[in-house]
């Protein structure tokens, strides 16, 4: 199997490392990933600049741009065939809830379903993130990927993976869950009297509802949720149909 690993925290972060070595039993792992911290940078991809790839070891390669452009340039340039799979992370820190829309880890496994390989994204989660950590992080990767090899998933779909740090109690199959957003925006004074913002610093929380991935993760079990490219909202079509008679025509 020809494996492409990538993520959103940078090519030299720990995560990459332990997947890359836990994955290495299902066969050639190539690592192709941003050259420094590109999280939450969601799906963006580079198409204003050109993209340099630097080999710093065989089969891991650095590049200059979004975890979406490594997947692109994995799969259509730097890899010697399509990969069977990709899978990004360990991510440090989980992606759940509405923090989806903002990773790049999961826009990566995203990219690779868009492309037809199938994908998965794992993030650690909790306050701590040691080497034994990233390798039970690492572990759940291995098994997922070696069912995902083995059946494959339905059309369109990849899984969003978060696994608890510390004890693991099992692994849930969950729904995406809500994120709590309070002040996520906090306003400061340079040393001359500017205003500067920082995003991201307020507090925020999760809905602990029971069967979306914050509840599962909460509670220490391996979060699995399976994400799909369509995001039509089909539900809504009855009460949204009438609108198309309201359009004045002629």
């Amino acid at each position: 199997m020809l494996i492409l690993v990538t993520n959103d925290d940078g090519i030299h972060a720990p995560g990459i490392a332990a997947l890359a070595e836990s994955l290495a039993p299902l066969g050639q792992v190539v690592i192709v990933a941003p050259d420094r911290d590109r999280s939450a940078i969601g799906h963006a991809l580079t198409l204003h600049a050109p993209l340099r790839a630097d080999e710093l070891t065989p089969g891991v390669f650095a590049v200059d741009g979004t975890p979406t452009d490594c997947v692109n340039l994995g799969i259509h340039g730097l890899l010697p065939a399509t990969p069977d799979l990709v899978v990004a992370g360990i991510n440090r820190g989980a992606n759940l809830g509405d923090d989806i829309t903002y990773s790049g880890t999961v826009s990566a496994a995203m990219e690779a379903t868009l492309m037809g390989v199938p994908a998965l994204a794992v993030s650690l989660g909790g306050e701590t993130y040691t080497a034994s950590e990233y390798s039970n992080a690492g572990g759940a990767a291995l098994f997922l990927a070696r069912k995902t090899l083995q059946d494959g998933l339905p059309v369109d779909t990849f899984l969003n993976v978060n696994v608890p740090s510390g004890r693991i109690r099992g692994m849930r199959l969950t729904r995406q869950g809500r994120r709590r957003y309070a002040d996520m925006v906090v306003e400061k004074l340079d040393p001359r009297g500017r205003k500067y913002y920082w995003l991201g610093g307020g507090e925020c929380d999760f809905e602990y509802l029971d069967g979306t991935d914050c509840h599962a993760l909460h509670e220490g079990f391996i979060s699995v949720t399976p994400l799909h490219l369509d995001l039509t909202n089909f539900q809504s079509f009855e009460c949204l149909s009438l609108w198309n008679a309201d359009y004045p025509v002629g």
